[in-house]
C-alpha cells in the first residue's frame, strides 16, 4: 500500500510502461489472451462495425478487436494509459475522458455502435444505466464485470438475485450470460470473479413512458420483503389492480407482469 496515496494499490508494468493502479478507478488488467479472444467472438464484431471500447487499459482486448477492425474509438480515463494506447495503436481514436460523461449520440455519428469493455467494478451500475439511457445509440454491448452483478442482470423471478437491475435491463434489452472469468487472470488480482454478458437493445419500446417505468420498478422493489401494496400505495392509485396481485412481492413478477401492472397505474396527485 502506498502510504501517501491510499487510492494507489500497486504498480503494473507492461512493455516498459509502469502504471500505478488506482483503486478509485477500479483498475484490474486482464492477462489471459484466450479470454479476450472469447470476448471478441461473443461480441460478433464485424469489419464494418462502428466500435467503441470502454477502458482499454493496456490494450488486452484492444489488440484482439484490431485483428478484425483496424481502426475504432476507445475511451480511457487514466492519462498514462491513454498515452500508452495512443503510442501502441496510433490508428485508434483515443478519447481521454470519463465514459460516464461521453456523449454517445455524438460519438455514434448516426450509426449504431458496437460496444465492448472490461468495465471497472466501482462504476458498473452507473455505466449500465448510462447505456440504458442511450440504448438507441448502439446495437450491442459485450461487457466484463463482477460476476455477482452479471448474475443480478440475468436473474429470473423469485430468486435472490432478481431485482431492480434485472427488471430495468431485461425490460429494454435482450440480455445473455456469456461465460465466467476467474480472478486469477487479472493483475492485480481482484477479490471476486468476473463474467461476460451481452446486451442487445430490443427493437420496440415496451412502455410508453420509460422513465416513469423505471421509477415504478424502483418503487416496487423499495423494500423487498414488503408486498406491492405496501411499496406502491403511497405513490400510485391502485384501484384498478387485482387484490391478489397486490399481495405479491415485486420479486414474484416477471418483466411482462411489470409492463401490465404499470399500464394500469396512475400517479397520485402531489
Amino acid at each position: 500500500m502506498n502510504r501517501k496515496n491510499p487510492d494507489i494499490m500497486t504498480k503494473v508494468e507492461y512493455k516498459h510502461t509502469e502504471i500505478a493502479v488506482k483503486k478509485q478507478l477500479g483498475q484490474n488488467f486482464l492477462t489471459d489472451r484466450n479470454i479476450t479472444r472469447k470476448i471478441v467472438r461473443l461480441s460478433g464484431v464485424e469489419p464494418d462495425d462502428t466500435i467503441l471500447e470502454i477502458g482499454p487499459g493496456f490494450g488486452a482486448l484492444t489488440r484482439e478487436i484490431i485483428d478484425i477492425h483496424p481502426s475504432f474509438t476507445a475511451v480511457e480515463k487514466d492519462p498514462k494509459l491513454a498515452a500508452f494506447i495512443r503510442a501502441e495503436y496510433p490508428q485508434l481514436q483515443v478519447i481521454e475522458a470519463d465514459f460516464l460523461k461521453i456523449d454517445l449520440e455524438a460519438l455514434s455519428g448516426g450509426k449504431k455502435l458496437r460496444i465492448l469493455g472490461n468495465i471497472p467494478y466501482s462504476i458498473t451500475s452507473p455505466i449500465l444505466f448510462k447505456l440504458l439511457e442511450n440504448r438507441h445509440t448502439f446495437s450491442s454491448a459485450t461487457l466484463m464485470m463482477q460476476h455477482e452483478v452479471a448474475m443480478r442482470i440475468v436473474a429470473v423471478p423469485s430468486t435472490k438475485d432478481y431485482g431492480i437491475l434485472a427488471v430495468q435491463l431485461q425490460a429494454f434489452f435482450e440480455v445473455s450470460y456469456g461465460f465466467k472469468v476467474g480472478r486469477k487472470v487479472f493483475k492485480p488480482q481482484p477479490g471476486v470473479d468476473s463474467a461476460v454478458i451481452t446486451m442487445k437493445p430490443k427493437a420496440g419500446v415496451p412502455v410508453s413512458d420509460p422513465r416513469g417505468f423505471s421509477r415504478f420498478v424502483r418503487c416496487a422493489f423499495h423494500q423487498r420483503r414488503k408486498t406491492l401494496l405496501n411499496n406502491l400505495r403511497e405513490e400510485y392509485n391502485l384501484e384498478a389492480v387485482q387484490p391478489e396481485t397486490l399481495k405479491l412481492r415485486a420479486e414474484a413478477l416477471a418483466v411482462e407482469d411489470f409492463f401490465e401492472l404499470f399500464d394500469t397505474l396512475s400517479l397520485k396527485p402531489l
